[in-house]
């Protein structure tokens, strides 16, 4: 007969093991957003804004800045690869300027009725992200 807890003791390490690297991706994204906040020159109640977090919430900015897992809500996941997906739209729509791309971001323009872009995300939350995603999305295709 055939021990079942060493068969449930090799899939729980398979879970953990997944689980371990799903923590290590977040962790890696968490930097990679933080990276990108700096480029972007944002202060720290922009980047709480930009991920859907409280503006008082400074330690999971720092945590994040340390390389801990961002958050699991899928709000806050899907927030960071948006955002990454806005940088890279930028890098390709600017791609001898990279200050030019940095600043995009801050700098007003008419297709938000004169508000910057982080303004329109802090403004309208997730359907701003979107919303600047997509214009950055057309323009690539114009």
């Amino acid at each position: 007969m055939k021990n079942n807890n060493t068969n449930e003791e090799g899939m729980m390490g398979a879970v953990l093991e997944r689980q371990n690297i799903a923590s290590k991706d977040r962790g890696a994204l968490a930097k990679m957003v933080m990276t990108l906040f700096d480029h972007w020159n944002l202060t720290t109640e922009e980047q709480a804004a930009l991920l859907g977090l409280a503006a008082a919430n400074r330690s999971a900015l720092t945590r994040y800045r340390k390389g801990e897992p961002i958050g699991t809500s899928r709000d806050q996941y899907e927030r960071v690869g948006h955002l990454l997906a806005i940088h890279k739209n930028l890098r390709l729509l600017f791609p001898k300027n990279r200050e030019l791309a940095y600043r995009w971001i801050s700098t007003r323009n008419k297709a938000f009725d004169n508000l910057t872009p982080v303004e329109v995300i802090r403004e309208w939350g997730f359907a701003g992200l979107l919303m600047v995603r997509s214009y950055l999305d057309r323009a690539r295709w114009i």
